[in-house]
C-alpha cells in the first residue's frame, strides 16, 4: 500500500491505518527501537507507542513523508524510555554508548536553547554532513540517527570495524570545529 494510501486511511479514521503501517514500516521502526534499548520488549512497547502517536496526530498533521515521520516519533520515544530506563543505573546500550561519543562535540541541549534555536543548530549540522562525501555521511547517520552498532555499520558498509569507527571520530572532531566556527559555544 502507498504511503498516501496509509495516510488516507488515518485521516478517514481507519483501524487497517495500524495494520498497514506495522506490515509496511514495522520493522524498519522495530530496529531503530532497539538500536536504541537493546531490549526487544522495550523496543516492541515503543513501535507500539509509535502507532499510537501517529493515531493521534493524524489528523491534523499530514506528514510529507511517513517513513521519516514514523522514524522520528520511534526514535524520540526510544530515547525517552532508554533516560528513564538508565535514570538509576548506567547501561551499555547503543544509544547511550553513541550519545556519549556526541557529547564532546554537540552541546548540552541548556546551552543549545539558552543560546541557539534547534533549528539553526539541525541547519548547521546538515550543512556539515552535506560537505561530507557518502560514506562518511552514511556511517554518521547509521550511528547517530539510527544508533546501529559499529560492527552493524562496517558490515553494510563493507569496511573494517576500525575504519568504521575512526570515521567517526574524525568526523566527531570535525563537527566540534564546524560547530565552534559557526559560534556555537561546548
Amino acid at each position: 500500500m502507498k504511503d498516501s494510501e496509509i495516510i488516507d486511511l488515518y485521516w478517514a479514521r481507519d483501524q487497517r491505518a495500524l495494520t498497514e503501517t506495522d506490515m509496511k514500516y514495522g520493522v524498519y521502526c522495530r530496529t531503530i527501537a532497539d538500536n536504541i534499548l537493546r531490549n526487544p520488549e522495550n523496543a516492541e512497547e515503543c513501535v507500539n507507542d509509535t502507532w499510537l502517536n501517529a493515531w493521534r496526530s493524524m489528523p491534523p498533521h499530514k506528514p510529507g513523508i511517513l517513513r521519516i515521520f514514523l522514524g522520528r516519533i520511534t526514535r524520540n520515544l526510544s530515547l525517552n524510555r532508554l533516560k528513564y530506563l538508565t535514570a538509576e543505573k548506567r547501561s551499555n546500550s547503543q544509544g547511550e554508548i553513541a550519545l556519549s561519543e556526541l557529547s564532546e562535540c554537540v552541546p548540552s541541549p541548556h546551552n543549545v536553547e539558552r543560546e541557539f534555536d534547534r533549528r539553526e543548530l539541525t541547519r548547521i549540522i546538515e550543512d556539515f554532513l552535506v560537505k561530507q562525501n557518502s560514506i562518511k555521511r552514511i556511517v554518521f547517520v547509521r550511528r547517530y540517527w539510527y544508533m546501529d552498532p559499529i560492527n552493524d555499520i562496517a558490515d553494510k558498509m563493507g569496511i573494517s570495524q576500525s575504519k568504521t569507527a575512526s570515521i567517526l571520530f574524525r568526523m566527531r572532531k570535525d563537527l566540534k570545529d564546524h560547530l565552534e566556527k559557526e559560534g556555537i559555544e561546548l
